[in-house]
């Protein structure tokens, strides 16, 4: 089935089945929200609790649709020469000194000072180029002439003055810069944004972008999970595995587990050759999916119970 179309997916079906072959397993919210940013040329704020797959959507798309993948990781103090550009002031150094004679040169018979440094002027485009230029992952971006997959990782961390810095990339697609003017982007990317609630962000910022919330998983999508990404483990102890971790989350804890975490731990129990979830074997494994002592001492003084539970996918 062809479901790419001049570089963008045909469907909203398309998107789902296309990522559903690279592993990632996704809602019809999801797909929806990629094919129209696809379509539209819209940047994606996806925003939701650590684990749940924001990151991976963004590199699965970029996998699905044969785009590079260019990720910027915000932090705190984050800025445009790290997010955008820099110039090679070692480079202009060293041509600075290996053109020293032809600098001579040009100010040879100058009166004065002033007269040295208006020669000299007229050459300062020539070290203010892209010749220059060290592109951060912004630039590199809008650079890409088929496009790409732009990963703005947890911008929450970043500061607010870096958010709206952002404004002019996502509105535009295009960046200004002094010593060259403004640079617009060759092939529009296609931008995921993602967040985990640090902080709010502004309104400026969430109106131009699609918004995507994405959620702990049902029961029925998570076991289509762990089928995918750990296809080994036995229908069994997948569905019992995967129903403790359902269970686990309603629990008031400092953190439940994600849904990388529930990956991690199929796989641990495969290779332990686990055939059972057992009381024992969850208190033996505890620390894969619970990452905070208290959590961990929580969980265990209710196991028997946890497991013991009815309902849907019970142990």
């Amino acid at each position: 089935m062809n479901t790419l179309r001049e570089g963008k997916p045909d469907s909203v079906g398309a998107v789902q089945h296309g990522l559903k072959d690279i592993g990632y397993i996704c809602t019809k919210e999801i797909a929806t929200a990629v094919y129209l940013a696809s379509h539209m040329a819209k940047p994606i704020l996806i925003e939701g609790p650590a684990g749940v797959g924001k990151t991976e959507l963004a590199k699965s798309v970029s996998l699905f649709m044969n785009l590079p993948l260019i990720r910027l990781q915000c932090y705190e103090g984050l800025d445009e020469s790290k997010a955008l550009y820099e110039w090679k002031y070692g480079k202009q150094l060293l041509y600075t000194q290996m053109l020293k004679e032809r600098v001579d040169k040009i100010i040879v018979n100058a009166e004065d000072l002033d007269q040295s440094i208006r020669r000299l002027h007229q050459y300062n485009d020539v070290f203010f180029s892209l010749d220059f230029l060290e592109p951060r992952p912004l630039l590199k971006a809008l650079q890409h002439e088929q496009g790409a997959v732009l990963l703005i990782d947890e911008v929450d961390k970043s500061d607010q003055e870096f958010e709206a810095f952002l404004l002019e990339v996502l509105s535009d697609f295009q960046v200004t810069i002094p010593e060259l003017g403004t640079i617009t982007a060759v092939s529009k990317p296609l931008v995921f944004l993602t967040s985990n609630n640090t902080r709010e962000l502004s309104e400026a910022l969430k109106r131009r972008c699609l918004y995507l919330f994405i959620a702990y998983p049902d029961f029925e999508l998570e076991r289509e999970i762990i089928r995918s990404r750990v296809p080994g483990i036995s229908e069994k102890l997948g569905t019992q595995l995967v129903s403790f971790i359902q269970r686990v989350r309603v629990l008031d804890l400092r953190k439940a587990p994600s849904v990388s975490e529930t990956i991690d731990w199929a796989k641990v129990l495969l290779l332990l050759h686990i055939e059972e979830l057992t009381p024992e074997v969850v208190k033996e494994n505890l620390n894969i999916i619970l990452k905070f002592e208290e959590d961990i001492r929580a969980v265990k003084e209710r196991v028997h119970e946890i497991i013991g539970g009815s309902g849907r996918g019970s142990l």
